[in-house]
């Protein structure tokens, strides 16, 4: 299956049924009155979450969705039945926007909930509603309205406490597949992760977190070098960030300006995802002879000139990993419990995590324009609008059990 997180669709609501104008004819019923019948109302187009799903793909390639409309009106007072609603399926974590006006229409974050989008059309009145005693006769009947209509986007963003980031080959993949249950897959060449994948961590039963590791950044991403940004969007809705390094790259690159190169890009990106908490890991210490391993660490420290948490772990081996996820879990649980005591801290992590989608929806939006550009000038007039983004389509899922 491929990984699609965007999609752009068209939403119809079903136009409300008419009213119909009719009167009683009946043997022995010489003046049987009105009994023309309400229309029925048209369907509404009602957006789904779905745990089940993982991806937007379903809507790459049908984008027009219509509800049914209400059906007329009849004699004997019969109303008309009411259209059916369309309720599309979307992955948890799906944000919808209204691609006129940018209005988020709204959030799904939970399972099965549901957000209204288009709504149907009033029923039109049939003429038994406009009798009256000086009206025996009515020929007033209304029209159904038409049901609202939508162009919309879906973004979809994983849901997870946790994220990591780094450059390729890092260890990322490795150290999910180290302490949770998912099997992405790892090589070793850049960029074997090509999407997200998620991870659950159970410290003990009932306690866990979720990580998600997403694809490998390199300097320029943020100018669309190797697979750009657009997958640190994903990063939105995590409470902490794992940054890991590899400190033994076998390319021989220098560990520091690993680092500073991916602080660059998360600046690019966004200045609040940025400030965000940020723990740094140091991978593949297994690599280093075990007395040099105290004195290359405090080096490495000192030349970033690191403050924040650090831990030292080899994802392979499972080193260190075990007291990572035990602080972790500590630090997600306070986290919480601070906000649930204080309103006004949620109130402002509300805000950061509005504008976080804001500027990932900014920056976004300003890579799609660069790619755009580029392939104009490559292509000139071969180049199609409405194939700009299949190369997403061409990125694989790998699901986690």
């Amino acid at each position: 299956m491929k990984f699609v997180d965007e999609a752009t669709i068209y939403v119809e609501a079903g136009r409300g049924g008419n009213g119909c104008l009719s009167f009683r004819r009946e043997k022995y019923v010489p003046k049987g009155g009105p009994d023309g019948g309400d229309g029925g109302d048209g369907g509404s187009v009602i957006i789904k979450a779905d745990d089940g799903l993982n991806t937007l793909i379903d809507y790459r390639y049908k984008r027009k969705f219509r509800a049914q409309s209400g059906q007329q009106g009849s004699g004997r007072n019969c109303t008309g039945k009411k259209g059916e609603d369309t309720v599309l399926l979307v992955p948890v974590g799906t944000t919808v926007v209204d691609l006129d006006t940018d209005e988020i229409l709204g959030d799904l974050t939970a399972v099965d909930q549901e957000l209204l989008v288009a709504r149907g059309g009033f029923h039109g009145l049939g003429n038994t509603r406009f009798k009256s005693s000086v009206n025996r006769a009515p020929r007033q009947t209304t029209p159904g309205k038409d049901g609202e209509f939508r162009n919309l986007r879906l973004e979809m963003k994983v849901l997870a406490d946790v994220g990591l980031l780094g450059m390729p080959n890092a260890g990322k993949s490795t150290f999910i597949r180290s302490v949770s249950a998912a099997r992405p897959k790892v090589a070793d060449y850049p960029f074997t992760t090509l999407v997200p994948n998620l991870g659950v961590v159970r410290v003990q039963s009932h306690r866990s977190f979720v990580v998600a590791d997403i694809p490998g950044l390199i300097e320029g991403a943020s100018e669309g070098a190797g697979l750009g940004i657009r997958f640190l969007k994903h990063l939105v809705r995590t409470r902490l960030m794992l940054h890991v390094v590899d400190v033994a790259p076998a390319d021989g690159s220098d560990p520091v300006e690993a680092v500073r190169k991916i602080a660059n890009e998360l600046e690019k990106f966004s200045d609040v995802l940025a400030e965000r908490e940020r723990w740094l890991v140091l991978n593949k210490l297994d690599l280093w002879p075990e007395e040099e391993r105290a004195e290359r660490v405090e080096q490495l420290v000192e030349a970033l000139g690191w403050q924040g948490p650090l831990y030292q772990v080899s994802a392979l081996s499972g080193e260190g990993t075990q007291r990572l996820c035990q602080d972790i879990m500590r630090w997600l649980e306070e986290k919480a419990q601070a906000e649930a005591e204080d309103d006004e801290l949620a109130a402002r992590e509300q805000d950061r995590r509005r504008q976080l989608d804001e500027d990932a929806r900014h920056r976004i939006e300003e890579e799609k324009e660069a790619r755009r550009a580029r392939r104009l000038a490559e292509k000139g007039d071969e180049w199609d609008e409405d194939d700009e983004d299949e190369d997403d389509g061409e990125v694989e899922v790998f699901y986690a059990p």
